[in-house]
């Protein structure tokens, strides 16, 4: 039976108490993990968000109707205790912040009974996700998701307190805004007093903190949702949060300067975790070229390496091909590998596949330096020693070859190269390595549009000694832009703005938009740059992402309260769901089944 709270005030959550604390009357309340009966005396685990405290109850110092209620206590129950803090007569237990201590109870009272749950309120849990997801309300309780969402309002409050000293004002911008079809899917919210009309949910503020420079507020910060309706990988969110912000009358130093302090403060003093300044520079051609990925993961080598000149001569039809194609021969050498089964070689292989390769060619040399290769009878003898010199091999390793266009090589290589170091256990969660990468393209080119795209978004500023090749090599002009990364996660991104109206409009024929097409789009924000526009440039972090990796997680799921699951529903409130047919008509809206999908 529920008892009320009435009279009973908490003086402390369960493990702020000490030895310090020790003589004193308290009363705590919260969770039973679990309890023990010895007979006379029933000790309980009381569990709150800071941690575990033992509670003891003695049949020689409650009353007959407590120590009742005491045994019938179980997992889950809510209870509030007042009694005395002592030194734990049975031993220190080392895994307890609270260790030393216990509270002997004077009082108790069940606030609330609980059933038994479906699943132990653990940490490590290993029930299934689903389940988990499911009673989502449950799996908060455990101490490491807990220790995640706490670890999480830390970094927000500290993120706002730094940005607030540096001078950026808080801002909200709108959650229902106009649809811009350009980048990823927008979700729409349909409007009753505009019938016919809708609304669109931000995928970024961008245009909104950008319009917020043109006013005059110099810098900007909010901790922004958004929202994208892509086609969902295991890790990614249709709703995420961003810590956004912009910064009138800087270019890129500036924006790097303020970004590594506010990193090198959220590690110190979240995580306790000193972040070396300055952050190491790569331009995007160099991050490329030595690890095939914009966003490499810094904590090992395996570094590509281009061999397309030594092996230019050869007689293997794969690498001959690749380069009269214009591509290029590229490696990596798995050190101390080369004993590897070939069926794992062949697993190799076929990861390579899935990346767009048609094969993956090797070499492992042998103790004795004599090579097993998929490919040696198509070489002479002083190529192949050549091609293992250039690798920097040595016996026992082994090497790794993609031969094609260089996106797919890059592509094929970067991501082969972290499934090895995935394999071999060579990746330390407890190492925290930054990167910031920059120069990126301004535009890539799209077969399936038969246009460029922005590889940002078409406010980026192109570098100025680029410029001149806008209209005549668009897929040679650089960018201003600078991403953020942490051991092989892109953690945020940015670039310098246009704020001439001269280049925007370059831009936009660049991208295949008609100045009335432009305007269409983002009329409001071309007509705001008439009037005035600072120099202006910016930087987003995926919060999610970042916390993730200071909470040494695999999963962003890990650190959001209430996350989806990899098809966008949730699991504990069946959201997405059908709606009354009555708000359907008000909205009028009609849902038609599309034959083609039954």
């Amino acid at each position: 039976m529920a008892e009320s709270m009435q009279g009973l005030k908490r003086s402390h959550r369960c493990a702020e108490l000490s030895k310090k604390n020790v003589g004193e009357q308290v009363t705590v309340m919260g969770w039973v993990q679990k309890t023990r009966n010895t007979g006379g005396l029933i000790f309980a685990d009381l569990r709150d968000r800071s941690g575990l405290l033992q509670i003891t109850f003695n049949s020689d110092k409650l009353s007959e109707e407590a120590f009742n209620k005491a045994y019938k206590l179980r997992s889950e129950f809510v209870i509030a205790v007042t009694g005395t803090v002592v030194e734990r007569e049975g031993g220190v237990n080392q895994n307890l912040v609270t260790g030393e201590i216990e509270v002997v109870a004077d009082s108790l009272r069940v606030l609330s009974e609980a059933e038994t749950p479906p699943f132990p309120i653990e940490e490590n849990s290993k029930t299934k996700e689903e389940l988990r997801l499911k009673y989502r309300y449950l799996d908060l309780r455990r101490p490491d998701l807990q220790a995640n969402l706490m670890l999480r309002s830390k970094v927000c409050m500290l993120t706002r307190a730094f940005l607030s000293e540096e001078g950026f004002l808080e801002i909200e911008t709108p959650m229902l805004t106009k649809s811009t079809p350009e980048g990823a899917r927008d979700y729409l919210v349909p409007s009753r007093v505009h019938p016919g009309s809708f609304y669109a949910l931000p995928q970024s503020p961008q245009i909104f903190k950008q319009l917020l420079m043109c006013s005059g507020y110099d810098r900007y910060f909010q901790i922004a949702r958004c929202f994208r309706d892509e086609d969902l990988r295991a890790d990614r969110q249709p709703e995420f949060t961003q810590i956004d912000m912009e910064l009138s009358f800087v270019d890129v130093d500036d924006v790097i300067d303020v970004n590594e302090r506010l990193m090198a403060k959220v590690f110190k003093e979240a995580i306790g975790v000193e972040v070396p300044l300055p952050i190491q520079r790569m331009t995007w051609q160099e991050a490329m070229d030595r690890f095939g990925s914009d966003k490499p993961d810094l904590r090992f080598g395996m570094e590509l390496h281009n061999v397309t000149e030594v092996v230019k001569d050869c007689e293997f039809v794969v690498f001959k091909s690749a380069i009269e194609n214009g591509g290029s021969v590229r490696g990596i050498n798995a050190e101390g590998q080369g004993a590897m089964p070939r069926k794992k070689i062949d697993a190799l292989v076929d990861f390579a596949k899935g990346y767009g390769a048609k094969g993956l060619a090797y070499v492992a040399i042998n103790e004795d330096g004599t090579y097993k290769s998929s490919f040696a009878k198509f070489m002479k003898p002083e190529e192949m020693d050549a091609l293992v010199a250039a690798m920097d091999g040595k016996p026992g390793d082994l090497l790794l070859f993609a031969a094609d266009k260089n996106k797919l090589v890059y592509d094929v290589l970067g991501a082969l190269r972290l499934e090895l170091a995935n394999q071999m256990g060579i990746l330390d969660k407890n190492e925290y390595r930054f990167v910031w990468i920059t120069e990126f393209p301004l535009l890539e080119w799209s077969e399936e549009q038969g246009r460029y795209l922005a590889m940002h978004h078409p406010f980026t500023m192109p570098m100025e000694e680029d410029l001149q090749y806008l209209e005549t090599e668009p897929g040679r002009v650089r960018a201003k832009a600078y991403d953020i990364v942490l051991n092989g996660t892109e953690i945020g991104g940015g670039s310098v703005r246009i704020h001439q109206d001269d280049i925007q409009e370059r831009m936009f024929a660049a991208l295949g938009f008609t100045k009335e097409a432009a305007y269409e789009q983002f009329g409001f924000l071309l007509n705001a740059f008439k009037y005035g526009v600072p120099p202006h440039a910016g930087l987003a972090y995926g919060l999610d992402r970042l916390v993730m990796l200071m909470a040494k997680e695999d999963s962003i799921r890990d650190v959001i309260a209430f996350p989806k699951v990899k098809d966008a529903s949730c699991l504990m409130s069946e959201a997405p769901n059908v709606v009354d047919a009555k708000q359907l008509e008000e909205l009028e809206i009609a849902v038609v089944k599309n034959e083609a999908i039954e």
